[in-house]
């Protein structure tokens, strides 16, 4: 009796198995708002496509938006898990970060959330944006060695012009994406 109980079991999976590999999830291709695109999922580039930079890694550089106050700054960002959580946060809503200057040469601010890390011994420079400890942003105005998880890079300012932006006292950091 306990045998036969077995292979129904089994034979009931077998079929559940076949039955999901013969649907295969497959769909007509739709398109996808520009806003959206960086929701897609980055293991599964186009076929057709090279593989220097997907087309979501490009959509994220493009929307995310990175503000010292109310100076809007240029960033390019790393490709990793930390980006791309941090861009899923930034889409839900624009994120507000209150930062303090810590060491003379950083502001650092709480996410208020942990996102995914790769820590490597790092030595940082001005405009260097980086995660530490998972849940705290930081900003550099000058350098610093120490175990992070990169994030990005400002491009568009100086080492000076950083250090007017960011040494001079609290700064509130915002993320945007989407608009």
């Amino acid at each position: 009796m306990r045998i036969n109980r077995w292979i129904a079991l089994l034979a009931g999976i077998v079929a559940l198995l076949s039955l999901a590999a013969c649907g295969g999830g497959q769909t007509a291709p739709t398109a996808v708002p520009a806003s959206q695109a960086a929701q897609t999922d980055r293991s599964d580039p186009a076929p057709d496509k090279p593989e220097s930079k997907t087309e979501t890694e490009t959509n994220a550089e493009d929307t995310m938006r990175f503000f010292i106050n109310d100076t809007e700054v240029a960033v390019a960002w790393e490709e990793n898990a930390s980006v791309t959580a941090l861009t899923e946060l930034a889409k839900a809503a624009p994120l507000r970060i209150d930062m303090s200057m810590y060491g003379g040469f950083e502001q650092v601010g709480a996410l208020g959330t942990e996102l995914p890390r790769n820590d490597r011994q790092t030595t940082t420079q001005a405009g260097d944006l980086v995660l530490y400890a998972g849940d705290q942003l930081v900003v550099f105005y000058g350098s610093n060695a120490w175990a992070y998880t990169r994030l990005g890079r400002i491009t568009d300012k100086t080492a000076a012009e950083l250090a007017d932006l960011l040494g001079n006292g609290s700064v509130t950091i915002t993320i945007t994406n989407g608009g």
